[in-house]
């Protein structure tokens, strides 16, 4: 029996109204990728590419102009299975005067999860994202590397079947990073699966099973890493050279 995808998107297309000067923007257009239990999948491609109106469609926050989206095998607009997805926004925007401990119970309280399951699994991730000697103080004094550890350990709070990974590199260090990676790989390792989307091209390289790239709204390659890394040719190139021969093609 075939697996059912925990994501699947269907020549999606979002337009959006733009009334000064009127016009229509088409944000994506016709894009189709599925997403299997277990994987890792990274989305990638420049900026305003499309891929944030991608991930909206994918928490419900905005609703497909045409084509269909399902989630877990059910239509986008179910937020039953909203439960089971995990998000690490790229720009965090906490209330500063939280704690990171008390950060983690509001947001467990929020996804009605038991209150023994937070009790135990916060101080579990605090010691996870290297924030456990700051656990009680204001977020006021925290770094931005540290705030992206704290969304991590958000992300992660509910056990979540899709971990949605927004550039979570963004403003760590090295040990901040592998973090990451690390917590990506314990993520398949427990069969479960993560979009992340990223413009680190060795991230994407080191961590994903598979890749979409997305270029001016549209999806213009998706496949394994492997196969994206040796071309046509046979010969191997770095992400890097790839991702930048696909932007460039297109801006031609």
């Amino acid at each position: 029996m075939a697996t059912e995808p925990v994501l699947e998107f269907d020549k999606i297309s979002k337009t959006y109204q733009d009334p000064f000067p009127r016009r229509s923007i088409d944000a994506v257009h016709q894009v189709s990728f599925r997403v299997q239990p277990g994987e890792i999948f990274g989305l990638v491609g420049p900026n305003r590419a499309g891929k944030t109106t991608l991930i909206k469609i994918l928490l419900t926050l905005c609703q497909p102009t045409s084509g269909k989206a399902f989630r877990f095998g059910k239509p986008i607009t179910d937020r039953s299975t909203l439960m089971r997805v995990g998000y690490m926004h790229e720009n965090q925007a906490f209330p500063r005067y939280w704690t990171a401990h008390g950060l983690l119970q509001y947001y467990g309280a929020l996804g009605f999860l038991d209150e023994a399951i937070v009790r135990d699994r916060v101080p579990q991730l605090l010691k996870q994202v290297g924030l456990a000697d700051r656990a009680h103080e204001p977020i006021r004094r925290f770094s931005k590397g540290m705030v992206q550890r704290l969304a991590l350990a958000q992300a992660l709070l509910g056990n979540p079947d899709l971990l949605v990974l927004d550039e979570p590199a963004e403003g760590l260090d090295l040990q901040g990073r592998q973090l990451v990676h690390d917590a990506v790989r314990q993520q398949k390792q427990a069969g479960k699966t993560v979009l992340l989307v990223s413009h680190q091209p060795s991230d994407i390289e080191q961590l994903c099973d598979r890749v979409g790239v997305v270029v001016g709204g549209s999806l213009v390659h998706q496949g394994t890493v492997a196969d994206l890394l040796k071309g046509k040719s046979g010969t191997p190139r770095s992400m890097e050279t790839v991702l930048r021969g696909f932007y460039e093609q297109t801006r031609s």
